[in-house]
């Protein structure tokens, strides 16, 4: 696959794919705790982002080369003029669905919903978005959305007696 020649980039494609399978089956058999690690894994990527938009917003011009042909055209096209107002607003949208997961009801849906359509809308960037992990993902998200009682993320707990998540 075009992009993993570099073994230390390789390293991270493969880390990033075994924790996206990790989040899949913990949203299959634990939600909250899957919601635990989606609130982990977007406010560190709203972080992150948000400051390499600011800091170094060139480096996102490196996506257009595992990218599917549409994608790369856009990146080199209208994005590389408007990178840092466009990557801040995406790491403000992963911050809201960091924030979501935490939250209850129809918000832990909006940011269920939100996971999904960004990690699909990512997929086509390829190796460079860690691709299938978008997909897998994805369907964690889905998975939480049907199984997770949608409860403040707090009113869980870990019981010493059983080791499970239950509920408060």
């Amino acid at each position: 696959m075009n992009g993993l020649q570099n073994s230390t980039y390789f390293a991270g494609y493969i880390i990033s794919n075994i924790i996206g399978l990790l989040i899949l089956w913990t949203a299959i058999k634990k939600p909250a705790l899957a919601r635990l690690m989606l609130v982990l894994i977007f406010g560190w990527a709203c972080g992150l982002n948000y400051f390499l938009a600011h800091q170094k917003p060139e480096a996102y011009l490196n996506y257009a080369d595992t990218s599917i042909k549409w994608y790369a055209d856009f990146i080199h096209g209208w994005f590389r003029q408007h990178i840092t107002e466009m990557v801040s607003l995406i790491a403000i949208g992963e911050g809201l669905i960091a924030v979501g997961m935490i939250l209850k009801g129809w918000w832990v849906k909006l940011a269920c919903m939100g996971v999904i359509i960004f990690q699909l809308s990512i997929a086509p960037l390829g190796v460079y978005a860690a691709f299938p992990f978008s997909i897998t993902v994805s369907v964690a998200a889905f998975f939480i959305l049907r199984k997770n009682r949608l409860d403040y993320l707090w009113k869980y707990r870990l019981t010493k007696r059983n080791k499970e998540i239950i509920y408060k």
